[in-house]
């Protein structure tokens, strides 16, 4: 702890947005970096309280080293900050920009004040390593024999691919999409996480000798029993994609689309690979309604601003939160309160307790949303005139179709699939964790899970090791 008096002296002090008109005109990351001397005094905010509370299980899932690396950013020792990070976080550049930071929650001075900025220097500390070149490709010393396979090439399945093949695995990473990513790529808006961000890491996995088969579809274009066959360890990453639908009449009218199908197609119109007009998913010039008050939904209105749409307005079924910490969720907890994203300054509005009831439309467009105010008395009727209805509205679940059948894996009661502590299925030799396992969560949730599976996966395969070498002893 460099300065005992930091948390006294020193505000709280964030990287600078671009302003509004500058920011929904590009698609490019809106925060200017914050200058290194101010990172520094940042980290001098950190307050050496005994209890670090935001590297526990109610702070960072990944119990990320906190106040060790505040302190060495605080002491400008930004090499050994990375090690620090990277002893948890396979990829701090990402949840630097991509994580609610509940850790910042659960910060000891965020009872009294503002917490430690620790998101941001986090996120300086990875992108420092990159500019400096101190992150570079850590391939194994030696190679195992063992095959694994990872299904998919979101953040968990790309934290578990490192850690197999660091341990001298041969793994590879099927993704049915054309490029590697999943989640990261195709459902993150590029002004949340600039893609160039994503492949520098990506070419790191490569260089350690990470296979991505890409645009393969595993459960259609290779069987489930074939992966098995074909590898000693399956781990399954696939998330949990299937969308919550919205069961109300005019739901099949043309201008009606879930949240993901509208984001993953503006990423890729930014990549270069723009949709043929007869499915093209567009704002501009429309009134548009997001039904679902998330993340995702936050997403499409700052897509939506950025392609020009002429009103925005977002819904959500619950009441709105209170503007400070409800006493339902006392500190450390992560708190039930209003959070205003950079996409609601930009523009739009929210309205709260919305029921949607009906979609009506012209011609098979649709023109406008019904709904009731909820818990009100009398019932409220509301119609909201629209052009756009995009559905953001969480999901339900992994794909229960395809390859989960044909490996047989069992289900839980959320459809999820089922495992044990150590991550193993019902499946010897398949394992699973992140979404597919727990249901739609939080990036630094995946990290850590995939962390964890990888590690069992490799418990598994010294077993195998050991029974393999115990049959042939008994053969000779």
């Amino acid at each position: 702890m460099g300065d005992p008096k930091g948390f006294l002296t020193i505000p709280r002090s964030d990287p600078r947005r671009l302003p509004i008109a500058e920011r929904v005109a590009t698609w490019r990351e809106f925060y200017s970096p914050s200058p290194e001397g101010e990172l520094r005094a940042q980290g001098a905010r950190c307050m050496d309280c005994g209890v670090p509370f935001c590297q526990g299980d109610t702070g960072c899932p990944v119990q990320n080293l906190i106040p060790e690396w505040n302190d060495l950013v605080h002491r400008g020792r930004w090499r050994e900050a990375l090690d620090a990070l990277h002893a948890t976080n396979n990829f701090p550049e990402l949840t630097g920009r991509l994580c609610p930071a509940p850790c910042e929650s659960a910060c000891v001075l965020g009872v009294v004040d503002r917490p430690v900025a620790i998101r941001s220097i986090e996120q300086a500390v990875a992108d420092r390593g990159f500019a400096e070149g101190w992150i570079a490709p850590r391939p194994p010393s030696r190679e195992t024999g063992w095959r694994v396979a990872v299904v998919g090439s979101g953040p968990a399945g790309l934290a578990a691919a490192q850690q197999l093949r660091r341990a001298g695995h041969a793994v590879t990473v099927f993704e049915r999409d054309a490029r590697p990513g999943g989640l990261l790529r195709h459902g993150i808006p590029d002004f949340k996480l600039e893609k160039s961000v994503l492949d520098r890491r990506l070419a790191q996995l490569e260089a350690e000798g990470v296979r991505f088969a890409t645009g393969v579809d595993v459960g259609v274009d290779l069987h489930g029993d074939a992966l098995r066959r074909d590898h000693d360890a399956v781990l399954l990453a696939g998330g949990a994609p299937v969308a919550r639908e919205l069961a109300v009449p005019g739901r099949a009218l043309a201008g009606v689309h879930l949240a993901m199908d509208f984001l993953s197609q503006q990423n890729r119109r930014v990549a270069g690979d723009p949709a043929s007009p007869e499915v093209a998913i567009d704002a501009r010039g429309k009134r548009v309604v997001v039904i679902g008050g998330g993340d995702t939904g936050s997403d499409c209105v700052g897509t939506c601003h950025r392609q020009g749409a002429s009103e925005v307005t977002q819904l959500e079924l619950l009441p709105q939160p209170p503007a400070e910490r409800h006493a339902s969720t006392p500190w450390p907890l992560w708190p039930m309160q209003l959070r205003t994203s950079h996409a609601h300054e930009e523009g739009g509005r929210r309205d709260w307790r919305v029921a949607t009831t009906e979609l009506v439309g012209r011609d098979g467009r649709v023109t406008a949303l019904r709904a009731t105010r909820v818990g009100g008395d009398p019932v409220e009727p509301l119609e909201i005139p629209c052009d756009l209805v995009l559905l953001a509205m969480g999901f339900t679940g992994p794909r229960r179709e395809g390859l989960l059948g044909q490996l047989g894996v069992a289900l839980d009661a959320r459809a999820a699939v089922a495992t044990d502590a150590a991550h193993a299925t019902s499946v010897p030799g398949v394992f699973a964790a992140g979404d597919v396992r727990r249901g739609a969560s939080l990036l630094v949730c995946n990290i850590r899970e995939r962390r964890d599976a990888a590690v069992a996966g490799e418990v598994h395969l010294r077993r195998r090791a050991a029974w393999r070498g115990a049959r042939a002893a008994g053969a000779a």
